[in-house]
């Protein structure tokens, strides 16, 4: 079922799980036990990240460098055949410009449509590493918004995915400003795109302006907040390095009072995710999107909490 069909005809919130492809070597058996606690809750359907191939050089015997292909995870797309089979749910394979040519977009595609994979998450990707500002692969895509297009151009009027994008509460980090990051926002719904799951935050205010933004400047589609729990003292200063974000202060100053403690720590951050959730849910959000990171117990206790 679409997304976008899910959201018009759920009359209740309700969470949404995003795993991530697990490492080479595990077995499809290891993989479908690991989703099994979600299962509980009856989710509508699991998203499932991907992450752009890299590349390492290695010394020949003769002393010149090759360039080889490093796979070190199972595919966005064998993860979510693996995950319909053994479920009979619903995934979003997460879609990306990175690394990816506008032929390599069009197979990709022709791929999902012949597993009856109708959604599809469109993002642009992150750079490589060493690289500053963002280089789409030659003859690919630029911009997210460019990607949910060439999935409509795909369907050519079909209709055959339902289409979700990232939204940035706290700004991308690229933007100059919050205007421009709406702006860009707003190309993307334009594009085609059904819906918005946002970045992880950890004040509620800030996703409540942010949304306040987006209907100000005429985005329409459905604002799914994405949330994330605390896990360990080290995220305190990790998370904004690496998402561009804000901890709380409050926040920020449980985690040092529970010093090394690292159960104290764990509680303390799934304790803020279920009040986060719990008052999201009260301000009437059409679902929460978790970011699980392939660990289960935290998001159990949370969905237990508030679902």
């Amino acid at each position: 079922m679409k997304i976008k069909d899910i959201l018009e005809e759920s009359r209740k919130p309700f969470p949404s799980l995003e795993i991530v492809p697990p490492l080479k070597g595990i077995t499809n058996k290891e993989l479908i036990e690991s989703v099994r606690p979600f299962m509980e809750f009856n989710p509508r359907y699991i998203n499932v990240t991907c992450h752009r191939d890299e590349y390492e050089y290695r010394e020949e015997k003769n002393g010149t460098f090759s360039r080889h292909l490093v796979r070190n995870k199972v595919s966005e797309v064998a993860v979510c055949s693996a995950v319909m089979a053994a479920y009979k749910i619903d995934v979003v394979p997460h879609m990306i410009c990175g690394g990816n040519t506008a032929d390599d977009i069009d197979n990709k595609l022709s791929d999902l449509k012949f597993l009856g994979i109708e959604n599809i998450m469109a993002l642009r990707g992150d750079c490589t590493a060493g690289e500053k500002r963002f280089t789409p692969a030659e003859g690919g895509y630029k911009y997210a918004s460019e990607l949910v297009a060439a999935i409509r151009d795909f369907e050519k009027g079909s209709g055959i995915f339902s289409i979700g994008v990232g939204g940035y509460p706290e700004k991308h980090f690229e933007a100059p400003n919050m205007e421009t990051d709406i702006a860009n926002l707003r190309k993307k719904v334009d594009a085609g795109a059904d819906y918005i799951v946002t970045q992880m935050f950890f004040d509620n205010r800030v996703f409540y302006e942010f949304r306040d933004r987006c209907r100000k400047a005429g985005i329409t589609v459905p604002v799914i907040p994405g949330l994330k729990p605390l896990t360990t003292a080290r995220q305190v200063s990790l998370l904004p390095e690496a998402f561009s974000i804000d901890i709380p202060v409050e926040l920020t100053a449980e985690i040092q009072a529970a010093g090394d403690d690292r159960e104290a720590v764990y509680r303390t951050g799934t304790d803020w995710c279920i009040a986060q959730c719990k008052d999201l849910l009260a301000h009437g959000v059409p679902a929460v999107h978790f970011y699980t990171m392939g660990k289960a117990e935290n998001i159990v206790r949370i969905l237990r909490e508030c679902f």
